[in-house]
């Protein structure tokens, strides 16, 4: 939440650190999406230097619990049960990956290194998948 317009602009990639680990993460950015990077920025009059996502009076990044607050709204307005955090979003996106490549050692690998894991069990832990095949297992019995 702490991009900044001139990160993103031009760019075919960005690379951010993340709070918690302090290690760097390069993100790739496709054709498509910057396209619409740029009509944002010219549509939204920002300058280079600017947060992307500020607050509405445009001074201040969003904070994680923003974020997290209006997720709530959204999950509450559709009547969408469950969790609603941006954390419980990200490992939606690890499951969802993960399916997407019928369940493969190759998509463990590759969703370990995205969320800088130090080895593919803890992304199998952290994605909950042991606690799926014990019971599994248990269900095969």
């Amino acid at each position: 939440m702490q991009l900044r317009w001139e990160q993103l602009l031009n760019q075919d990639y960005f690379t951010i650190v993340e709070k918690k680990t302090k290690k760097t993460r390069k993100v790739t950015i496709n054709g498509e999406l910057q396209v619409i990077l740029n009509r944002l920025y010219k549509a939204l009059g920002a300058g280079e230097t600017d947060f992307m996502f500020v607050n509405r009076f445009g001074e201040r990044p969003f904070s994680i619990q923003y974020v997290n607050a209006k997720l709530k709204e959204i999950f509450t307005k559709y009547s969408i049960r469950g969790q609603y955090s941006s954390h419980f979003m990200r490992k939606t996106l690890g499951r969802r990956v993960w399916e997407m490549n019928k369940y493969s050692d190759q998509a463990l690998l590759l969703l370990s290194q995205l969320f800088n894991h130090t080895s593919v069990s803890t992304t199998k832990i952290y994605l909950g998948i042991r606690e799926q095949e014990i019971s599994n297992l248990y269900l095969s019995v």
